[in-house]
């Protein structure tokens, strides 16, 4: 493709860029990710921990596939979603089955009572603290996976230079010493950095429009020249890479 082409291209991918639940098999094929080469895995960690009697939460719950796949008892499993779209999609998808979905978008004031819950989760969503205190009971567990600060950041810089980043204390030091500060005893925790490789500039363009608090202010005309940089590298090399930044913590009352 010339200049015109790529960037006619580039603009239709840009105008595609929306999404339900957590579904990226829009790009599948253009890019690759090691987010399952992490030194731990969340969802065995969660099955290490989890009872079938506990009464769970599951935070930011997306459109509640994660959730779902945990296999735990509907009638003792609640979840919340910010995202309007999602908690529209959770509400046709989970309510049926008789678990329990609130909207909620302030996590300092969650719909539930004070010491409810046995296990608290939450995967690359927002938490409040104290009040996972409120609303865990005493020996409740919280066990978070979380995006950090640094994740996509070479990628970031590449479109976007002189970014500021977006959420510094967005990292396992930080929130392991929060939860500790708050009471809570931590048991496990670990941190890590993988590769994720761009094979195609337009899947690059559509991620960075659905990351949009990652690429803040990102579009396809004002980082035109530096989407030809990176179609240059591809070309070159087959891909553009940057790392993943991932961080985990287990956490009792």
């Amino acid at each position: 493709m010339n200049i015109q082409e790529l960037k006619e291209y580039w603009l239709k991918e840009e105008l595609s860029a929306h999404i339900n639940g957590w579904d990226f098999s829009h790009i599948d094929a253009r890019f690759s990710s090691e987010e399952d080469e992490l030194p731990w895995s969340f969802p065995e960690r969660i099955a290490h921990y989890k009872k079938d009697t506990d009464r769970i939460l599951d935070i930011d719950t997306g459109g509640g596939e994660f959730l779902l796949s945990l296999g735990h008892p509907y009638e003792l499993t609640s979840a919340t979603e910010g995202y309007p779209p999602n908690a529209e999609l959770c509400r046709k998808k989970l309510v049926p089955l008789g678990i329990d979905i609130h909207e909620v978008t302030d996590y300092g004031n969650m719909p539930f009572p004070d010491e409810y819950f046995d296990l608290i989760i939450n995967r690359h969503g927002s938490y409040n603290v104290n009040e996972l205190l409120r609303i865990l009971k005493k020996g409740g567990l919280f066990l978070t996976q979380q995006v950090g600060c640094l994740n996509d950041r070479e990628l970031v810089e590449m479109l976007l230079p002189d970014s500021p980043v977006a959420f510094p204390e967005h990292d396992l030091i930080h929130q392991a010493s929060a939860l500790k500060n708050a009471g809570f005893d931590i048991i496990e925790q670990n941190e890590a950095f993988r590769p994720i490789k761009f094979y195609d500039t337009g899947a690059l363009v559509w991620f960075a429009k659905i990351i949009s608090w990652e690429f803040k202010d990102f579009s396809v005309e004002k980082c035109f020249e530096r989407l030809l940089a990176a179609e240059k590298e591809i070309r070159k090399n087959g891909f553009v890479s940057g790392r993943i930044h991932r961080f985990y913590i287990a956490a009792r009352k």
